[in-house]
């Protein structure tokens, strides 16, 4: 009777593609995905024009009630300052192909384009324009896990977007009001002394 051999049972892919999910979750949050500190701000109020919903917005929103001395307005009346949000946009474009000719690498890009106006519609910050980028490979075996790895670049990249719109705004200097000039007080006029009333002619 021939004995029975065990043979290794096949792995599962998708049993190997967890741990890399959460090796990558662990390096980005190591790499700094949480508040980085309080901006200090030269205003006292801002209103900002990203949608209620966006997620920079909220992150840039919690990161400056976190400073303690701004408060974030929903609307622009009785706001110091107006963040106006002109464009926002995510990429991803094809770096490189494999040998059958297909994607092998992608480079992700996050651009935020926007502007700083004061309460009288004064430009305190040229429409600027913010470009982050971050590579991945690809591999169609662990489209999983490279999925998840996208979605964790795309995270990092706005809370790097998050601190560089910070430090653009703790940038800005408000003109301080103009204080009146002391007026310097009148020197009284001297009065000369009287002249000697002349004597009578004898």
């Amino acid at each position: 009777m021939l004995n029975r051999m065990s043979l290794p049972m096949p792995v599962s892919r998708n049993w190997l593609r967890w741990p890399v999910v959460l090796l990558i979750s662990a390096m980005l949050c190591a790499c700094g995905f949480h508040l980085r500190g309080s901006a200090n701000l030269a205003f006292s109020s801002i209103y900002m024009t990203f949608a209620p919903t966006s997620p920079l917005g909220i992150e840039l929103k919690r990161n400056i009630i976190a400073s303690g001395n701004t408060k974030v307005l929903s609307k622009a009346e009785g706001a110091e300052v107006t963040l106006g949000v002109l464009s926002e946009t995510r990429e991803k474009v094809i770096l490189t192909l494999n040998s059958s000719g297909r994607p092998s690498e992608y480079m992700l890009y996050y651009r935020l384009t926007f502007h700083v106006t004061d309460a009288q519609n004064k430009e305190l910050l040229a429409p600027t324009l913010i470009t982050l980028k971050r590579d991945i490979s690809y591999n169609s075996s662990q489209e999983l896990s490279k999925d998840a790895e996208e979605v964790l670049l795309y995270r990092d990249m706005q809370s790097d977007m998050v601190q560089q719109i910070l430090r653009r705004l703790a940038a800005i200097k408000m003109a301080q009001p103009t204080q009146p000039e002391a007026v310097p007080a009148a020197t009284p006029a001297v009065t000369p002394p009287a002249a000697p009333a002349a004597a009578p002619a004898k």
